[in-house]
């Protein structure tokens, strides 16, 4: 159900059960440290390429002919949870960078086969449909629903508290079109879930990608579901595969 465009929280009987969802995706041992963020500018004019750049053919191929918006996830390593994320913007037949910044990935790095707790987030192409968080959402344009129990449980260390201030769901193993902390999960628990983009608390998660609060404000701000944006992540490595 919706009202004014944000779907309704969820009903109180399934509050702590979606408390636990964050658990199997975006938890951590404990922070890390991490920099500062440094956007990266935008394309100065000339060519752009024709090809999201650093990404093979094996994922070139994975991303929709429809896509217009690409969010980059490249990881530093296979075991590293350090990473950038770069927004690319597709105009005629180009792909343009519009703005990176320092990210983290799972605190064990990444995997192409990912299962519950590994601590390793999936390496792949999936689609961004839904957004929501704990606060209001600043503009956003993906469906968004507020809900408090999309928040982050008190037990966890405190720098973690406001990382689900707003998320975008990582459509990884869940139905597409429902709140983030929908708990389906249409391949079966064991293949995990619960995978979003949310705010950093300064280390690794356990699958999710984490950037800065205004880097997550200014992606909820500009992906546009009538750009079909996707996510496409990995290590180099694999990403360039």
């Amino acid at each position: 159900m919706r009202v004014g465009g944000v779907r309704c929280a969820v009903v109180t009987a399934t509050v702590l059960a979606a408390l636990l969802i964050p658990l199997g995706g975006c938890s951590g041992g404990g922070p890390e440290p991490s920099g500062g963020e440094h956007p990266e500018a935008a394309d100065k004019p000339g060519p752009a390429p024709t090809r999201v750049p650093g990404v093979g053919d094996r994922l070139q191929r994975r991303i929709p002919v429809a896509s217009r918006q690409v969010v980059a996830v490249y990881g530093d390593g296979k075991d590293s949870p350090d990473a950038t994320v770069v927004l690319y913007t597709k105009r005629g037949s180009g792909w343009h960078r519009v703005r990176g910044w320092p990210a983290h990935n799972g605190r064990k790095g990444w995997t192409t086969d990912h299962h519950e707790g590994d601590r390793r987030s999936p390496v792949g192409v999936f689609t961004l449909s839904d957004a929501g968080g704990v606060l209001p959402a600043p503009g956003a344009r993906l469906p968004y629903t507020r809900s408090a129990a999309i928040a982050a449980p008190r037990w966890w260390p405190k720098s973690y508290w406001h990382d689900f201030d707003h998320v975008i769901a990582i459509d990884y193993n869940r139905v597409e079109g429902t709140p983030p902390n929908n708990q389906t999960r249409p391949g079966g628990y064991a293949k995990g879930g619960g995978i979003w983009l949310h705010l950093d608390h300064g280390g690794g998660t356990s699958a999710c990608v984490s950037v800065s609060r205004s880097a997550m404000r200014y992606l909820l701000r500009t992906l546009d579901p009538d750009r079909h944006p996707v996510v496409v992540m990995g290590d180099r490595a694999d990403l360039d595969d």
